[in-house]
């Protein structure tokens, strides 16, 4: 009886139907109760794919076969998750192979949001008896070009309320020694800086609102609160935990492997309680949170990063699985 409904407008998770420690059944993803509101929504990320490229790159710029490419600015100076209409806001073919699963398609085409190459680009989802979102990326190009393809699931382990709650006394750990430190405008500045003894370290289980408003850590205010990129310890090993959440409220809880080399942290810093989500339900600041699998923001521009490039008679693969259980 448990559930995951997908639309198929930028591939939005709109319910992910898991029972508390009660045996209820529980909505922990952020989501709209119609297609208007998903394609009309304020927060035009909400619980969707993100392409071609997840997180920023520094001023919408990148150079490529000696060509610089010039992307559409609309995160302060930089480009964010593909452009002012990326994979978020695109209608893909949908076909779903059974009970379980379903298999999303999309061509980007040749400049779209001023990216090089034609994409071809299918996302699978499927929901196990274990209760496992598997969501697996494939994509190829005619040219070379750069991709890194994520979900952006805004998480809520308390199930849909009226208040929702925020996500402060939730227990999480991060399975990475070191995260990529940001400027002001959240650009990875090229350092990777250790998490021992800063407010990052989630290498044992800790409550999130521990020390999320530590405005005495630059890297917090930068982000106004936690908005970063963990580089995982887990060696691209998807049996490998990479990173887990639980609510002890509803006894809830989210394990995530992935084969990628690093995870964003969002901490719905931008919710502001000013739209209304899935019945009448208002999203305010850190009501959600993200646990967004990727390659490192900005790595077209970072030559340390693991490259984000792919070319002709390459295939881009790569999965994640998000499991719910009760704790």
């Amino acid at each position: 009886g448990h559930e995951v409904a997908i639309t198929n407008y930028g591939g939005a998770l709109v319910a992910i139907m898991v029972p508390d420690k009660e045996g209820k059944l529980a909505n922990v993803i952020q989501g709209h109760d119609n297609i208007q509101d998903v394609i009309n929504s304020p927060e035009p990320y909400l619980s969707t794919l993100i392409g071609r490229y997840g997180n920023r790159i520094c001023k919408g710029k990148f150079q490529l076969h000696g060509k610089e490419y010039n992307l559409p600015i609309n995160n302060g100076p930089n480009s964010l998750h593909g452009g002012k209409k990326g994979f978020n806001a695109k209608v893909w073919d949908a076909l779903q192979m059974n009970d379980w699963s379903l298999v999303l398609k999309y061509v980007s085409p040749y400049g779209e949001e001023g990216y090089s190459g034609e994409v071809r680009v299918t996302v699978v989802y499927s929901f196990t008896n274990d209760d496992e979102l598997v969501i697996e990326y494939m994509a190829t190009t005619n040219k070379k070009t750069i991709i890194n393809l994520t979900s952006h699931g805004f998480f809520s382990l308390s199930g849909i309320a009226n208040p929702t709650p925020t996500i402060d006394n939730l227990i999480c750990e991060i399975n990475a020694d070191y995260y990529l430190p940001i400027d002001e405008t959240s650009i990875p500045t090229g350092e990777i800086r250790f998490v021992k003894g800063t407010p990052f370290d989630f290498r044992t289980p800790t409550r999130i609102g521990n020390r999320i408003n530590d405005t005495t850590n630059l890297q917090i205010v930068n982000g106004r609160g936690y908005d970063h990129n963990w580089l995982l310890n887990t060696n691209g090993d998807i049996n490998a935990v990479a990173a887990t959440l639980y609510d002890p409220t509803t006894g809830i809880e989210m394990t995530i492997h992935t084969d990628q080399p690093g995870v964003q942290f969002y901490a719905g810093n931008f919710l502001d309680g000013s739209f209304m989500g899935k019945k009448g339900v208002a999203y305010p600041l850190r009501s959600g949170l993200c646990f967004e699998t990727q390659h490192y923001p900005d790595s077209p521009n970072q030559p340390a990063f693991p490259s984000t490039t792919l070319r002709p008679g390459e295939t881009y693969t790569t999965s994640t699985i998000y499991q719910f259980g009760v704790n």
